[in-house]
């Protein structure tokens, strides 16, 4: 009897020691989960750039972290984003992390945010080639590269331009783009011609016009686009090229000039560039449009370009304010040349507003 008594006392205390060690490995257990949720890998903590390529899987996003020492358990990571539904919302990109970030904030970091981005500000009224200089500015590519970019006939006739470039077509925006690997700037002259085919549906909504009306309208709008800052005018400065086409007259736009002197022009047009003959832009010796567009329109002068004002007005100066003065007579023109150009003050004078 007092053996049974003794084998049941030692099952007994084998049991409990087997529920306090059950019990210990599952409080052991909480306890590093706890650790895991709320103290950061390192105090102080450091900053950590952090890529995430496109098409990751998130076990390898996880091993990544740990590596880079912004966690300390890639399971435990794991079952953090498991459980709140987001193995799946980590975005591809660069992003500015901290080794003393809890699990939850490299998370939410990594699931909400766009992460670092690279801008490039590509106003209206840019050529391609200066479109070119923002690019080699921002870090996302070089000049040289973007130019065989915007001559690229596959790309080109990807989106059914009928031209030896795609200037025109580059659409001024401010673009944002994650850190490159490597030369983006055939990317960027794709982004930015989508971009103008998704502006052009806003200008027709009822559809785009074939090529060659499309690339007619491309180019007088990007002559808008350089005589006029004052969007107030863009409308009546087409009517007035609309008018002198119409009458068979000469454009005479010193900006289509100055595109056909390339990147090389210094700033002083002369009398010579006026009287060249040899340069194809010139508007002053060749009748109808230029060849091809001389800048990147914007939204407002593509659509007044495509709805010019109805006038009879043939002729406009720059008033020195950043507005023109517009005549319907060679005489009325002269007087205003005389007015604002030959008498001008050359202290306040300015050919845009501010």
């Amino acid at each position: 009897m007092a053996r049974k008594r003794t084998l049941f006392i030692g099952i007994a205390v084998l049991a409990l020691l087997a529920g306090i060690g059950l019990g210990g490995y599952r409080w052991h257990k909480a306890w590093q989960e706890k650790q895991f949720l709320t103290v950061p890998p390192e105090t102080p903590g450091r900053d950590v750039v952090f890529r995430v390529e496109p098409g990751q899987i998130f076990t390898t996003i996880s091993r990544n972290l740990k590596q880079a020492g912004l966690i300390t358990d890639t399971r435990r990571f794991l079952g953090l984003a498991a459980r709140s539904g987001r193995t799946s919302s980590i975005r591809a990109g660069v992003f500015k992390l901290n080794t003393g970030w809890v699990p939850e904030a490299v998370l939410h970091e990594l699931t909400t945010s766009a992460g670092i981005m690279k801008k490039v500000a590509v106003r209206e009224g840019l050529t391609w080639w200066q479109t070119g200089d923002r690019i080699s500015e921002a870090g996302i590519g070089s000049g040289e590269t973007f130019a065989e970019a915007v001559r690229d006939p596959d790309l080109l006739a990807k989106y059914g331009i009928k031209a030896g470039d795609a200037e025109g077509y580059l659409f001024p925006e401010t673009y944002l783009l994650t850190p490159p690997r490597g030369d983006q700037s055939p990317y960027m002259a794709e982004t930015m011609i989508r971009e103008f085919f998704k502006n052009a549906a806003k200008a027709w909504p009822e559809g785009l016009p074939p090529f060659k009306k499309m690339h007619e309208t491309v180019i007088l709008a990007s002559i808008v686009e350089k005589e006029t800052g004052d969007a107030s005018e863009r409308a009546r400065i087409a009517g007035v090229f609309r008018n002198r086409l119409k009458k068979r007259m000469l454009i005479q736009s010193d900006p289509t000039i100055i595109y056909g002197l390339g990147p090389s022009f210094d700033g002083n047009l002369r009398k010579s560039d006026l009287q060249d003959k040899g340069n194809r832009y010139n508007t002053y010796t060749h009748a109808g449009l230029p060849p091809g567009p001389i800048c990147s329109p914007g939204l407002d002068a593509l659509k007044a370009a495509i709805h010019p004002e109805k006038h009879d007005f043939l002729y406009f100066v720059a008033k020195g304010d950043g507005t023109h003065h517009f005549s319907r007579t060679l005489d009325e023109h002269n007087r205003a040349v005389r007015k604002y150009q030959m008498h001008r003050n050359r202290s306040t004078y300015r050919s845009t507003k501010l």
